[in-house]
């Protein structure tokens, strides 16, 4: 955790937060902080910068933020057909502390059917792991989690929209063209779309390359969705 995150309702009208969860135990039984020490934080969704231990005693650590700055912003998407939700808890906090903006999981024809009644799904759910890999990383950008189950009414209704980058990565062992893709836009987010452990079917692969999407290839070797997720953002970081 080298970042402390609140939520935006936390801090109170006399500028301090009050904590009493696992933050509170991170800061006394791994910082060992004390009064008047300064900690990095930041406010979920909002500006980052540093705290000072005010008080701390009975498991409570009460702190005095100030948060100037902006952290580190989203620079990808990602379209994700969606893996088995145990991967899929593993993945979460790797894709917030890597820098992901947009998650929207997609229906594909090799997607398990009864992912869709996934526990994960929920906000309230997703959201503590998105968080914790926010804190990892020492930014404060809440990655968004939308579920999609048509993914070709997605791709005609809302991917224009939701993901307007022309940089569009498509990840498939077959059929790529060698080295680094070149972006259209360097300021623009980059958009990737990855698809289940079964792979995507040439009717998925038409569509999306019919929408821009440029096939990338990590080579021959066929990888688990988690393996593949962090190498391919991994080799596509600006």
């Amino acid at each position: 955790m080298n970042r402390i995150l609140f939520e935006k309702g936390e801090i109170g009208c006399d500028g301090t937060v009050t904590l009493r969860d696992f933050r509170a135990a991170h800061i006394l039984g791994v910082l060992h902080s004390e009064p008047g020490d300064i900690l990095k934080t930041g406010e979920i969704d909002g500006l980052v910068g540093t705290s000072e231990v005010v008080a701390v005693g009975d498991g409570c650590v009460t702190l005095r933020p100030t948060h100037e700055e902006r952290g580190l912003e989203p620079w990808f998407d990602l379209i994700l057909a969606p893996p088995r939700p145990r991967s899929l808890k593993r993945l979460l906090p790797q894709l917030a502390s890597l820098g992901a903006g947009r998650i929207v999981l997609v229906g594909a024809q090799k997607v398990e059917k009864d992912f869709w009644g996934a526990t994960l799904l929920k906000e309230e759910n997703s959201r503590p792991l998105l968080v914790d890999g926010l804190m990892q990383a020492g930014t404060a950008a809440l990655p968004q989690i939308l579920a999609r189950r048509r993914l070709r009414d997605f791709m005609c209704d809302e991917l224009p929209s939701l993901m307007p980058s022309p940089n569009r990565i498509i990840a498939h062992p077959h059929g790529a063209k060698p080295g680094r893709p070149v972006w259209a836009d360097g300021a623009s987010r980059l958009t990737l779309a990855v698809g289940p452990e079964g792979g995507w079917t040439d009717r998925e692969l038409e569509l999306f390359e019919q929408n821009g999407f440029v096939r990338y290839s990590l080579g021959g070797r066929i990888l688990r969705t988690d393996t593949a997720l962090v190498a391919l953002i991994a080799r596509l970081a600006p």
